[in-house]
């Protein structure tokens, strides 16, 4: 399509506070585990809570973040840190917060295999001692929080806190692609309580628009990316749906309800839904997830499996939000694991409330509008 073309923005859209990341979809997780033999046992020694990152209750009051479900693809992308710049991969994650990296200062297994900052290299580093700690599904992290210049495309923002990671403990973070993640959600769940990236470029008047917008290709590692201060609209087709948020804290949405072969099989009172980048699944409640399942005829398989040929023969699953139907096709939730073994790209939480997680199986079919000025989400076909 024109949009993944060229990584360079057309003419209107090369403003200097108008920053366009291109994001690469890195080899996957599982495709790296596999060259390193250790994919088959993975899947057993990294318990999944993907839950937990929306209820800080459940971990004991530290924020968590969305590692756990990125198996089959991570959208990566180059910002730096310091002066003279220190260059990092990072995953911009709509579900989260915080942005760190590696320090130095960490010797574990997971950062030694990344880039790691050295706040002794930058003239205008600012350390705080002031501890970090954030839980993640199947790992963690914990560090101190910092200052320093940090540059994301063409915008630099000054004195941007900055968590250094001085310990990961766990093998999970060891295998991915990224260094570290910027989370572009809302201050509130910052778990420093420091001000995010984009509410400093906001307020540093560096971007066009209060808003920002995610591009994420289905089809190739190029092509993908993040727009801060706009968006593209040669990157979808029709009109904006703009969704009004229902929380102010991830980018969460109310839902009507979830339907399959013109039957509702999920969601049939309303229920919530956070848009969430950083997250590869879309993920429910077990018993509306076990209802998709059946429909799918997952259930003739163990734990989800399907055929990887079921894809022809399966039906859209539909969310149905703001009485605008958004569909996601059978060849987007199909998931390879293995050679020749599927699953659904499904997957179960336990929250006190009825929350779906719309990852990047639902990203890949929507270009989407991230509005902190009108307190929206905008979804529209991706081209």
């Amino acid at each position: 399509s024109k949009c993944e073309a060229s990584l360079s923005p057309p003419a209107h859209l090369c403003h200097p506070s108008l920053a366009r990341i291109p994001l690469r979809r890195m080899k996957s997780l599982r495709h790296r585990l596999e060259e390193q033999g250790l994919l088959e046992a993975s899947p057993n020694t990294l318990p999944s809570r993907v839950g937990s990152k929306f209820f800080s209750g459940l971990t004991s009051g530290v924020t968590t973040e969305p590692l756990e479900n990125i198996m089959d693809v991570s959208y990566v992308g180059a910002i730096s840190i310091g002066t003279p710049p220190q260059q990092f991969l990072v995953l911009f994650d709509t579900g989260s917060s915080d942005l760190w990296v590696p320090s130095v200062d960490c010797s574990s297994p997971a950062c030694v295999g990344h880039e790691r900052f050295d706040p002794r290299l930058s003239a205008t580093h600012q350390a705080t001692g002031q501890p970090v700690s954030i839980q993640y599904g199947t790992g963690s992290m914990s560090g101190v929080l910092a200052y320093d210049t940090v540059r994301v495309g063409n915008i630099q923002i000054s004195n941007q806190a900055i968590s250094l990671s001085k310990k990961e403990p766990g093998s999970f973070l060891t295998h991915h692609a990224f260094d570290g993640i910027l989370g572009l959600a809302f201050p509130s769940i910052a778990s420093s309580g420091a001000v995010p990236v984009f509410d400093n470029m906001m307020s540093q008047g560096l971007v066009a628009e209060d808003l920002f917008s995610i591009y994420l290709s289905s089809k190739s590692r190029t092509g993908s990316f993040v727009m801060l201060g706009g968006m593209d609209s040669s990157c979808f087709s029709g009109r904006l749906r703009w969704i009004p948020l229902s929380a102010e804290t991830y980018w969460q949405i109310a839902v009507d309800r979830i339907i399959m072969r013109g039957r509702v099989v999920a969601c049939p009172r309303g229920c919530q839904a956070v848009v969430d980048s950083g997250t590869m699944l879309l993920a429910g409640p077990p018993r509306d997830v076990a209802a998709i399942q059946r429909h799918i005829r997952a259930s003739e398989y163990p734990s989800g499996q399907v055929s990887c040929r079921a894809e022809k023969s399966l039906p859209d699953i539909i969310f149905v939000i703001r009485g605008t139907k958004f569909p996601v096709p059978a060849k987007t939730y199909i998931q390879q694991i293995y050679l020749g073994y599927c699953k659904s790209g499904f997957e179960s939480i336990t929250v006190p409330m009825e929350l779906w997680i719309l990852g990047q199986v639902f990203l890949r079919q929507y270009y989407s509008v991230f509005d902190r000025a009108h307190r929206r989400v905008g979804l529209a076909l991706a081209a």
